[in-house]
């Protein structure tokens, strides 16, 4: 049952292979005039041997030129028919491999595609370095099942078929002695398979644990060497590395088994084949052209047996490693698009009764939050660490969907609006602001990619970046390292900055994202803001009470719930929270 359910996990692949069956139809087509070309050869050394044999002790009153003219055309026929074969071989495997090439270009990207498409929650709980050992290792394991997996297993069914058939037809008693080793290498072959296919996916987990360990250990390189850890992580990896090696080892031990097996049933083959066609020819009940062309077809029987055992690992790595694949690619997105409109947003924002509590921790975010935002109006956010300030805002972009409640956008459901549209309104900078591997200009380009020079210069002026850009070296072309690691934080959370508002959105959120800089600059970038802010609906969380003053509203949240809200004036007098804050900071 469980190599039932193993073999439904391949099956998934099958619409691949039917999207390339031309390929695949014509490549097994080639596969079999490539084994038939390559049995002219055995046949004719055995017709050559027959020719000797009856020249030297049936009818030495042959003719030599005759025997020589004979032995000559066999000579050019076992030529020609082996390049023919090669040649053929050669399209087979164009053919067979590079539509498993094609395969795994398509599965890659059909996976990324996966990636892409499911939502925060997959994220938190699947790491970065088992995300990334599934697209590359388990793919190519994958791949090994499409290409050589099945060109050999081809290549293996059709000379069996046509050496065994031929084999029967010349000689029927011998080829039954012959093939006596095959049953028993069959049942040998069905019962490491089993053990090899559990082997193989317990390191390909492995692989993946160790994968994420390094990825995570190059990532946190700057801790690392902060902290003085490197022995510890060095000794970690190692351990890892040591136990990897063992898994990886134990399932090589059992594949080893698989070529001495072969070899010693074939080596038994052999030896029946001398020893009942020996009879057989002393007998005169075949000639010994016979004999020796039954030697050459178990000898060429050699490696298509003993690549069954082969192939089998590759298939068995392959259930296992597509299984994991398959885990990703069935898992459903919690958060689905359910519109394609094409629609135009305003900006106006309304919270009603907005409630979320996390599935994984049962910790309620957001309790009973109801309020609204007018197009192009500001709003600050404030509260204590873990009051909910980023979760609300999360809710807007479609991070996450609430349990209860509903929030509209323009008086639209945001649940049955376009994602990409609603998304595409919002420049969004996160409370942890992520950078990527490029030059300063590709970043800010992200929001928007087909932005002009003036664009990009304009809105790093903006987000007081400009005087930074023009310090470095390469200016706009300058590189940053992963994750920006050569800027400081302040210059991190600015260009970020600059990337939300170069796309102009309706919607402007801002995490915490001015908490990296000085007051001075702060003010600087608020001033900048308000300038190209006016019709957009701009929402910010913060801790600052100088983010916030200058904001429409302020509301305030305590564990989940709205405690105050109202414009600074209203709450500057109401000695609530904002209030204590404001005495705080502005002294």
């Amino acid at each position: 049952m469980n190599q039932y359910n193993l073999m439904l996990e391949l099956k998934y692949l099958n619409k691949y292979l039917l999207k390339y069956k031309t390929k695949i139809i014509i490549g097994i087509l080639i596969t079999i005039i490539a084994r038939i070309f390559a049995l002219v050869a055995p046949n004719l050394i055995g017709n050559s041997i027959t020719i000797i044999e009856n020249y030297i002790f049936k009818s030495s009153s042959l003719d030599i030129q005759i025997v020589k003219s004979k032995l000559l055309t066999n000579i050019l026929f076992i030529v020609s028919s082996a390049i023919i074969a090669g040649i053929f071989t050669f399209i087979m495997r164009q053919m067979l491999i590079n539509v498993s090439r094609f395969i795994e270009f398509d599965l890659k990207n059909e996976i990324y595609k996966k990636y892409q498409s499911l939502n925060f929650d997959f994220y938190k709980n699947n790491r970065t370095g088992d995300l990334m050992n599934r697209i590359s290792e388990d793919v190519s394991k994958v791949r090994m099942y499409i290409g050589p997996a099945i060109m050999y297993a081809i290549t293996t069914l059709s000379l069996f078929i046509i050496v065994v058939t031929y084999m029967v037809n010349i000689a029927p008693k011998l080829t039954m002695y012959t093939l006596i080793p095959l049953p028993i290498l069959s049942f040998i072959i069905y019962k490491i398979s089993k053990i090899i296919n559990f082997k193989s996916k317990v390191v390909q987990e492995f692989l993946s644990k160790l994968t994420t360990y390094t990825q995570e250990s190059f990532s946190g390189i700057k801790i690392i060497k902060t902290y003085t850890i490197e022995k510890y992580i060095n000794n970690e990896l190692m351990n890892l590395a040591a136990e990897s090696k063992e898994k990886n080892m134990s399932l090589v031990k059992i594949q080893a088994w698989f070529f001495p097996l072969m070899i010693l049933l074939i080596g038994i083959s052999n030896v029946i084949v001398v020893y009942i066609g020996g009879n057989q020819y002393m007998k005169g009940e075949i000639e010994l052209g016979v004999l020796a062309e039954f030697i050459i077809y178990v000898n060429m029987l050699t490696w298509p047996v003993a690549t069954v055992g082969w192939i089998t690992s590759i298939v068995q790595q392959a259930e296992a490693s597509q299984k994991r694949i398959n885990e990703f690619l069935k898992t459903k997105s919690s958060i689905i698009n359910v519109s394609n409109k094409k629609m135009i947003i305003d900006g106006k924002i309304n919270f009603n009764k907005v409630s979320l509590t996390f599935k994984e921790t049962g910790i309620k975010a957001l309790n009973d939050i109801t309020f609204s935002i007018k197009r192009g109006e500001s709003i600050a956010l404030m509260g204590n660490v873990g009051s909910g300030k980023s979760t609300l805002l999360e809710l807007i972009c479609r991070v996450y969907d609430p349990n209860y409640g509903e929030i509209l956008l323009d008086e639209n459901n945001i649940k049955k609006m376009n994602i990409n549209e609603l998304r595409d309104c919002i420049g969004y900078v996160p409370q942890s602001t992520f950078l990527f591997s490029d030059s300063i200009i590709n970043n800010i380009k992200f929001g928007k990619l087909d932005a002009s020079m003036e664009e990009v210069e304009e809105s790093a002026e903006t987000a007081c970046l400009t005087k930074d850009i023009k310090s470095f070296k390469d200016k706009y072309e300058t590189l940053l390292g992963e994750r920006g690691v050569n800027l400081s934080g302040g210059q991190k959370q600015r260009l970020a900055i600059a990337r939300a508002i170069i796309k102009k959105p309706k919607i402007l959120i801002l995490d915490d994202s001015l908490s990296a800089v000085d007051t001075e600059t702060e003010e600087k970038i608020l001033s900048g803001l308000s300038n190209v802010t006016k019709n957009m609906t701009v929402i910010i969380a913060t801790h600052r009470v100088s983010s916030a003053k200058n904001c429409d509203k302020i509301l305030i949240l305590e564990n989940g719930s709205i405690i105050e809200f109202g414009s600074h004036e209203d709450l500057i007098n109401n000695n609530g929270y904002y209030s204590t804050s404001y005495q705080k900071q502005s002294s």
